[in-house]
């Protein structure tokens, strides 16, 4: 093996320029599969990102009044509110793959937000429990979070996030400052911000309503224990379940939806718990871009059908030019085996070098693309494994027909030649 190997690469190298020339379908070939698939997998990452957010993997499960999300802002269904119990909860916090729960009621838009004669329209307001800054990835930017002692004596304290204490208070330093919210006053005690910075790439308008369209004017959460003190009592609440990876996040959200669903009558199909599956969208989008692209990939497949067959050419004018040193190599005995191999491992070896030389050109057309046209790449390493397994199976497929001619060549025909 080691000879036919080395009389490989006297042969390429004693006919550099032709042996590049074959090569060349090869390395278009590769090339082209490894820059596509290096820009799929960059793209179906940066959708996986954008849409679940910096690595959280929080699901919201929210409730559901027909096929609009239940908000109590705009008036009561006619339905039974369900009521999760503590069973309920301690069922989900239990399952696998859950790292955290956290159970809250919510308000989408409030207008009777004031500090001092100072308005806040439109933001959200939140009644969490002690979870609910860890399960959703928040952190306090400045004071302190919610204690235990918050929830037993019901004291009417609040955190705001960045946004809410922009509208209310300027350049103003919150913390110990009294707001209003539903005419009853609350003391600001902490300021809150997510854990780690995301900021989504956005390329156009409807990206950006998706992203911040919503924002409002920020949002204010109050312990739990407070909410029926501006709001009504026995209001439902909703649940976000932090998942142990995003792989676990469809799977978590649809047991948790399950737990949550089982204290509704099965009659009542018009107040159900619903996972928010945003892998769901994730995958649905991903499989889209892959479809896409996949189109492009049987074309880029093309370019190595047309170097197997340059491969093959050339090949059999090689056998063509040797056809005297084969007769010579018969004539002392080698085995019709030997010469098979002898140019098997040579077809082999040529597309071996194309394969890898493909994989180079590959990556760096991959980055040239990424820059010029600001598309994110993440180079595929069984990818690359693949591609140079495959120019070396094109080598044997397509120089068996040169090799099994050299191997019958009846030797005195062969030694006439010349």
């Amino acid at each position: 093996m080691l000879e036919n190997i080395r009389l490989a690469f006297q042969g390429i190298w004693s006919h550099k320029m032709r042996s590049f020339l074959t090569m060349l379908g090869i390395i278009i070939g590769i090339a082209s599969i490894i820059s596509i698939v290096s820009t799929i997998k960059g793209t179906s990452e940066q959708i996986k990102e954008q849409l679940i957010g910096a690595g959280n993997n929080a699901v919201d499960v929210l409730l559901y009044d027909g096929s609009a999300e239940y908000d109590a802002s705009w008036g009561m269904t006619t339905a039974a509110l369900p009521q999760i119990t503590e069973e309920q909860k301690d069922k989900i916090l239990r399952l696998d793959n859950v790292e955290n729960a956290t159970f809250f009621y919510g308000r989408g838009y409030s207008e009777n937000i004031y500090y001092m004669d100072q308005s806040m329209q439109g933001g959200k307001v939140y009644g969490v429990d002690e979870n609910y800054l860890d399960t959703c990835g928040y952190v306090i930017q400045a004071g302190r979070g919610f204690v235990r002692a918050d929830y037993e004596n019901y004291r009417k304290v609040v955190l705001l996030d960045e946004e809410a204490a922009g509208s209310l208070f300027k350049d103003e330093m919150p913390l110990g400052k009294t707001i209003e919210i539903m005419g009853e006053p609350f003391v600001v005690v902490g300021i809150y911000t997510r854990a780690e910075t995301f900021q989504p790439i956005i390329n156009n308008y409807e990206e950006y309503y998706s992203y911040y369209g919503d924002a409002g004017a920020g949002t204010l959460l109050l312990p739990s224990s407070d909410w029926p003190i501006i709001y009504k009592y026995d209001e439902a609440e909703n649940a976000i379940v932090k998942a142990s990876s995003t792989e676990a996040m469809t799977k978590v959200g649809d047991r948790a939806a399950k737990i949550l669903n089982e204290a509704i009558p099965e009659e009542s199909t018009q107040i159900k718990y619903k996972a928010n599956n945003n892998l769901k969208t994730v995958e649905d989008q991903q499989k889209l871009s892959e479809s896409t692209n996949g189109q492009l990939l049987w074309i880029a497949s093309i370019s190595l059908l047309v170097g197997g067959i340059g491969v093959m050419n050339i090949m059999l004018v090689s056998v063509t030019e040797r056809t005297s040193e084969i007769g010579l190599k018969k004539a002392i005995g080698a085995r019709k085996n030997r010469i098979l191999f002898q140019f098997l491992t040579e077809a082999a070896v040529l597309t071996s070098l194309g394969g890898v030389a493909g994989v180079v050109s590959g990556i760096v057309m991959a980055n040239v693309i990424s820059r010029m046209a600001d598309i994110p790449i993440a180079i595929s390493i069984p990818a690359i494994i693949a591609s140079v397994g495959f120019s070396m199976v094109i080598g044997i497929v397509f120089g068996l027909l040169p090799s099994f001619k050299a191997a019958n060549l009846n030797p005195i025909d062969a030694l006439r030649r010349d």
